[in-house]
C-alpha cells in the first residue's frame, strides 16, 4: 500500500523528539558542538532565512552526506561523529521531522527536529539570516 507524505512524517514524529524553537535555542546554547541542519532544498531555505551556524543540506542529500560507506568527497566531516547534537529544521518542520528520522536510522544518538521548522524560530522572535 502506497505511504502519503503525511503519514511518513507522521511515522518520524513517532520515532523522533520534536522541541520547540526555545528549547532548540538553548540546546545551541548550552552546547556549542549542535549541529543545526536545514533540510530545505538552497532556494527555499535562502528565501525562509537560515538559523545563525546552522548548514543546508537538502532533504535528498542528507543520507549521502551522513554516510560513513562513501567517499570522503562525499560526505559531510560535520556528520561523521554519530554522537553529536544534532537539530533539524526546514520551512514548516514536516521536512525536519523526516530528516532527523532518516539520521535516527543511520546511527544518529541525539538527534531531534524543531517543531514548526525555521518559521516558528523566526515566529518566536529569533534571528535567521538570509
Amino acid at each position: 500500500m502506497a505511504i502519503t507524505f503525511k503519514q511518513m512524517v507522521g511515522q518520524a514524529r513517532e520515532n523522533v523528539p520534536a522541541i520547540s524553537s526555545a528549547d532548540a535555542r538553548e540546546k545551541i546554547n548550552a552546547n556549542p558542538n549542535t549541529l543545526v541542519i536545514d533540510v530545505q532544498d538552497a532556494a527555499a531555505a535562502g528565501a525562509c532565512g537560515l538559523i545563525p551556524s546552522s548548514m543546508n543540506i537538502s532533504l535528498g542529500m542528507l543520507p549521502i552526506r551522513a554516510d560513513l560507506e562513501l567517499p570522503e568527497s562525499f560526505r559531510e566531516p560535520e556528520l561523521a561523529d554519530r554522537n553529536r547534537p544534532v537539530i533539524i529544521t526546514c520551512g514548516a518542520g514536516g521536512q525536519a521531522a523526516l530528516g532527523a528520522y532518516l539520521l535516527k536510522q543511520m546511527g544518529f544518538t541525539d538527534v531531534s527536529f524543531i517543531e514548526g521548522g525555521t518559521n516558528a524560530w523566526k515566529e518566536a522572535g529569533y534571528e535567521v539570516e538570509k
